[in-house]
């Protein structure tokens, strides 16, 4: 126990550092942060570098991938969007996870790109992983909920967001 207190009865010091309780709380977010910005940089450039994966047809090709879950999707309509230029989307997709991943991982405006992770997460769990059930087997769904608590508190440490705030507080920015 720090600084004399019961288990029972935590209260954190008015400085801040309230030992291990408030320093864990501090970093709470940031293996989060680590594994989505990673995932999704990987995710990414495992889409750019799959020969099979940005062709409009073909085994593994996203226009037969999103061929096939078309009439299984939540949104029909957002399936055939991407449809009438599979490969732009799958270039998009993939631009879209490794500018997120990056984001995310620097800790760079990072609500914004949890945001963006979100929007990408909840746009293939309306459309790929729709018709997984039960439900939790469609791994995009966590992936969603997964960014909120980003969208919500940012990046506060060993960010560049961080960096920059505080930067910014001493009026050298």
């Amino acid at each position: 126990m720090t600084h004399g207190m019961r288990a029972d009865s935590y209260t954190p010091r008015p400085d801040g550092d309230g030992g291990l309780r408030d320093r864990a709380a501090r970093f709470a977010l940031l293996p989060l942060r680590i594994f989505l910005g990673v995932t999704f940089i990987y995710a990414g450039l495992d889409k750019l570098t799959d020969s099979a994966f940005l062709k409009d047809s073909g085994a593994g090709s996203i226009g037969d991938m999103m061929r096939a879950v078309r009439d299984s999707s939540a949104i029909p309509a957002l399936v055939d969007m991407a449809l009438e230029s599979p490969v732009g989307f799958g270039y998009a997709i993939a631009f879209g996870e490794l500018a997120v991943g990056i984001g995310t991982l620097l800790g760079l405006l990072t609500r914004i790109a949890a945001l963006g992770g979100a929007l990408i997460s909840l746009s293939l769990w309306l459309t790929v992983s729709w018709a997984a059930e039960p439900y939790y087997y469609g791994n995009d769904l966590p992936y969603l909920m997964a960014w909120t608590p980003l969208i919500l508190a940012g990046a506060p440490l060993l960010s560049v967001d961080a960096a920059l705030r505080a930067r910014r507080r001493r009026g050298t920015f």
